[in-house]
């Protein structure tokens, strides 16, 4: 079995939010709360060191108590980006973790054993990465990543130009894992307002 200790995280929230009007979507008032605290409950227990990648002043995740870091490609190159920043970032900080989880942070609801079937899945089927899967949906944002790879993500993302995820993954074994949904999707995400608003209406219910 692998330990969970040995798993990074990396919290993507360097996105534009641009269905939102900008600004930084994981500190939107969910139920009164920032949504990132409601991710983070779900994501710490998963996982060891734990970067959020983001972009601008650090100081307004100030109340998170996570290191913050900033695509270390310019140009705004995607998920991706984020993941390399992860990958690098677990090379010099968290030496002793083999794997990076990568997370996006406008998800509330997302599964609490998320990590643990993904490595699991890496392990029985003899696969390199692995992401998450419901409903019908990939979310290849989800997933589990071997930080030995990280110099040929940078070559795929800096020289080759890559952007979307599975440009990348096609190029290796993955291995898909899907969650179950009861009464909503497990990758439930607040992109705009009205989702916002649903998320609310989800909480109450539970």
């Amino acid at each position: 079995m692998f330990e969970q200790t040995k798993v990074a995280g990396v919290l993507l929230a360097g996105g534009q939010a641009r269905r939102m009007g900008g600004g930084d979507k994981c500190l939107r008032p969910l139920a009164g709360r920032p949504i990132l605290s409601y991710v983070l409950e779900r994501v710490r227990p998963q996982v060891g060191p734990l970067l959020l990648n983001a972009h601008g002043d650090a100081l307004r995740f100030a109340e998170f108590d996570l290191p913050v870091a900033t695509d270390v490609v310019e140009g705004h190159a995607g998920p991706l980006a984020g993941i390399l920043t992860g990958m690098e970032w677990a090379q010099h900080k968290a030496p002793g973790c083999e794997w990076l989880a990568s997370f996006a942070t406008d998800a509330p609801f997302l599964p609490d054993d998320l990590v643990a079937r993904l490595l699991r899945a890496v392990k029985e089927e003899g696969a390199e990465m692995a992401r998450a899967f419901s409903l019908g949906r990939a979310h290849p944002v989800f997933a589990l990543w071997p930080v030995a790879l990280a110099g040929e993500l940078r070559h795929a993302v800096v020289e080759k130009k890559f952007r979307k995820i599975d440009a990348w993954t096609g190029h290796y074994r993955l291995a898909t894992v899907e969650f179950a949904s009861k009464s909503h999707d497990p990758f439930f995400n607040a992109n705009r307002p009205e989702d916002f608003a649903e998320a609310e209406r989800l909480i109450e219910k539970s």
